[in-house]
């Protein structure tokens, strides 16, 4: 089937005009909407899925670079004699200005556009890459770390709203879920290439300097290939147009509701157990996985090699995880999502356990990596549970809300273990209590959480 040219322009034109102007244009787009069913698009000429393998890229690379500090902290922590404090700072900037930035950068995308604003976090957070690898001072460490956190706390709501302007919202959620597992894919393989780096020049330096490459690159590529939005490009079909205009305009039509302000979100006793809980189990995830690395050396005994592998299970597990996670609330639990929530978690700890008891290094890594599995099922079902219960009117800021006070966790854990770490004299033993009481807390707030929706009437159009 091929739409003509002109009624795709027609339709584009009325639904960008006011509501009362756009319902004249329903009847069009509900034509194109019937088309779809005819229309085989291979793959290939799908622009979105080219929008999503650029945006899932640079999604990988942000991660690979950002988690290259919690590998190479332990040989930072030499050269500059830190206290495992200091360490616990240099990691805790970035999540101080990543949380921060994050508002900002959506009112950034929204006033000059995707592509300008993802460009430039693209290499704002490279050039502060390649300067981490150049600095020669504790408080340069900090600043670099704050900075490169402003660059990626940008980033993300510019992805975010590149799938929303990309993506029908049929498949808007799948491409969400694409884009989720991008960060623990990326994490998985940085241990790997930060070890191999380390182990080829002999040099932390030398991974920063490497690492902003990749940056430099995908920001040249996003710049070239991939413009504001759908009405902007000149590749995208008439067909694919049609699609993206049938599925989204008609909902620009329908007449708006009441937004319940951020006060009142504030004192709803569910979104701040959503909070605690999302608090709590950030704190765990990030005391734990920031300090793996230091961990496996200083008390392990691992070599650099091994260091790297174990560092990186985790995170690999997760990406199976997080995905898992969201399947498993989706297809066996949709009836009582906080049973897959309250159990992953305890598992969760029962696994950190092992890790600190662990007889042998072969234990370690397995009990590692099963951690990072639950946890991230833990991850992917949680995120289930707000969305089937919390009206669709309130999910944007409710969610919002939510991740605010994890990323604040992420940004005091690091710091809050080494604090631990210090005061024990550097027994990890209470730095592993005080994380498994963080997921068992986690356990038992859940289990007092709604399972089924409590508001009634939402429908598909109005999400």
């Amino acid at each position: 089937m091929t739409i003509p040219t002109q009624t795709v322009a027609s339709a584009r034109s009325n639904s960008e005009q006011s509501p009362s102007v756009a319902i004249h244009a329903t009847a069009d787009l509900r034509n194109l909407e019937q088309g779809r069913a005819t229309m085989k698009l291979p793959f290939a000429i799908m622009r979105r899925h080219q929008v999503l393998a650029v945006l899932f890229t640079a999604s990988v690379v942000s991660w690979i670079d950002r988690t290259a500090m919690t590998v190479a902290l332990p040989f930072m922590k030499s050269d500059f004699h830190m206290t495992p404090v200091e360490g616990g700072l240099v990691m805790s900037a970035f999540f101080l200005t990543y949380s921060i930035a994050q508002v900002p950068g959506g009112l950034l995308a929204d006033r000059f556009g995707v592509r300008k604003v993802t460009t430039f976090s693209l290499v704002w957070w490279s050039i502060l890459t390649a300067v981490t690898g150049s600095v020669m001072s504790f408080v340069q460490m900090i600043a670099a770390r704050l900075l490169f956190g402003l660059g990626e706390g940008v980033f993300f709501p510019c992805t975010a709203k590149g799938v929303a302007l990309w993506f029908p919202k049929r498949t808007r959620g799948s491409a969400n879920a694409i884009m989720l597992s991008s960060s623990r894919l990326g994490a998985g393989i940085a241990p790997l290439l930060v070890v191999g780096i380390m182990s080829a020049s002999g040099s932390w330096r030398y991974v920063f300097l490497a690492l902003c490459v990749p940056g430099f690159i995908i920001a040249a590529v996003y710049w070239l290939f991939i413009p504001n939005s759908p009405a902007e490009d000149r590749h995208i079909t008439q067909e694919e147009m049609g699609i993206l205009l049938a599925e989204t305009a008609p909902a620009a039509v329908l007449p708006p509701r009441g937004l319940t302000t951020l006060r009142e979100i504030t004192r709803d006793p569910i979104v701040l157990r959503y909070v605690l809980i999302y608090f709590v189990f950030d704190f765990a995830y990030w005391g734990f996985l920031s300090w793996v690395p230091t961990y496996l050396i200083d008390v392990r005994g691992f070599s650099v090699l091994q260091m790297g592998v174990g560092a990186s299970l985790p995170f690999l597990a997760g990406t199976v995880g997080v995905i898992l996670g969201g399947w498993i609330s989706d297809h066996w639990f949709s009836a009582s999502r906080r049973i897959p929530i309250t159990l992953s978690v305890l598992a969760a700890a029962i696994f950190f356990y092992l890790t600190l008891t662990a007889s042998s290094a072969a234990m370690v890594l397995v009990c590692q990596a099963c951690a990072g599995l639950m946890l991230n099922i833990f991850f992917g079902s949680f995120w289930a549970l707000p969305v089937s219960t919390i009206h669709t009117d309130r999910i944007g800021v409710t969610s919002g809300l939510i991740n605010t006070g994890g990323q604040f966790a992420a940004s005091i854990a690091p710091v809050g273990i080494g604090a631990v770490l210090s005061a024990s004299g550097g027994s990890y033993a209470w730095a592993f209590t005080l994380l498994i009481a963080c997921l068992v807390l986690v356990a038992a707030i859940s289990v007092t959480l709604p399972s089924k929706p409590r508001y009634r009437g939402e429908t598909d159009a109005i999400a």
